[in-house]
């Protein structure tokens, strides 16, 4: 974790723009933090979580301490004003449990409860939740009582990836933070810094451009032998008549070497559907250049980010590659309502 706004990369604009608000007295209550995974939303939401408990250097002054107990306990996930949700790695959503509490002890625990109670310790709670893509329409209508009525001691952060994946009410109700994705310098420091990867800033762009600004994913792109993967998809993507057998081998190739830890071969999918994402993208701008549009290609590039959407709802893997090679080769969307 960032030890302080200082050491953060990139964002300055939005560092700015929270400074001035706790300084004058204006910070609102309920924010909406969106922008593309590995971008700095969650640092910045635990930076201002302990800008705001720190017994030691007051909130105005933006230099939490770092080694109060406070400033600790936030760091731990232990701060007894610190309310923190996400979503289980084996659930598609956010459970209502989370938010609400078990059907036997409604509004009596819970993210909604708990934001609600005293502060122990100082003047403020501070609640983060990850992962707001994943609320389903009844955990959305759940907080839209806390995010429109705050308590005036309050801080409610959201933490997702677009304003379109969040329902409008939940919009509404928040103040929208968004985040672009760093470049040049700033992208190739967060890969040193963070992710311990030691490339160009050319490679660094390069592969935050194949993954459409998803930092983690540009990340996986850097490291092993992703670049000949890369390669060998592209390559069949870009034909105008794509094997849908040599497409299933490739893909399942690349998911088998993740071994079988669910999550991670989540994360190799999620990385092949990004570099198929960004594949379409570039040949539809060069058939812009070109004045030559083929409906075809929007429709292929329309299933890749269908099949992103579809390994976060953690569809069966083995089905969703064997219809998404077929979807490429037949250059449909793949639009089968509930299910694709």
């Amino acid at each position: 974790m960032v030890g302080s706004w200082a050491d953060l990369i990139g964002h300055r604009q939005i560092v700015d723009w929270f400074t001035v608000a706790i300084r004058g007295g204006r910070l609102g209550g309920s924010f909406l933090f969106v922008g593309s995974p590995g971008v700095g939303k969650t640092t910045v939401a635990r930076l201002l979580a302990q800008t705001l408990l720190c017994r030691t250097s007051p909130a105005t002054q933006m230099r939490p301490c770092g080694v109060c107990e406070s400033c600790r306990q936030v760091s731990a996930d232990t701060h007894p004003d610190l309310v923190l949700v996400w979503k289980p790695d084996d659930k598609s959503f956010i459970p209502l449990e989370r938010l609400i509490g078990p059907p036997e002890a409604r509004m009596r625990e819970g993210f909604c409860r708990d934001i609600r109670l005293r502060p122990v310790v100082g003047t403020r709670k501070v609640a983060i939740l990850q992962d707001a893509d994943f609320l389903n329409e009844e955990g959305a209508n759940c907080l839209l009582k806390t995010l429109e009525e705050p308590p005036p001691d309050a801080v409610i952060m959201l933490i997702g990836t677009s304003e379109q994946r969040q329902l409008p009410t939940i919009r509404s109700r928040c103040q929208i933070v968004r985040f672009a994705s760093p470049k040049g310098d700033d992208a190739a420091r967060l890969m040193s810094s963070v992710h311990g990867i030691d490339a160009t800033p050319d490679q660094v762009a390069d592969a935050v451009e194949i993954s459409g600004g998803d930092m983690h994913v540009a990340a996986r792109l850097l490291s092993g032998d992703s670049e000949q993967s890369r390669r060998s998809i592209v390559r069949e993507l870009v034909d105008d008549n794509p094997d849908p057998v040599s497409l299933i081998r490739i893909i399942s190739s690349e998911v088998d070497q993740a071994g079988k830890e669910a999550s991670q071969r989540r994360g190799v999918l999620r990385d092949l559907f990004s570099i198929a994402v960004q594949t379409y993208r570039v040949q539809m701008r060069q058939e812009v250049i070109g004045g030559q549009i083929r409906p075809i290609t929007r429709r292929r590039l329309d299933r890749s980010i269908r099949a992103l959407r579809e390994v976060d709802r953690s569809a069966n893997q083995s089905t969703l590659i064997e219809c998404y090679a077929a979807d490429i080769a037949g250059g449909t969307t793949g639009d089968r309502g509930d299910i694709g």
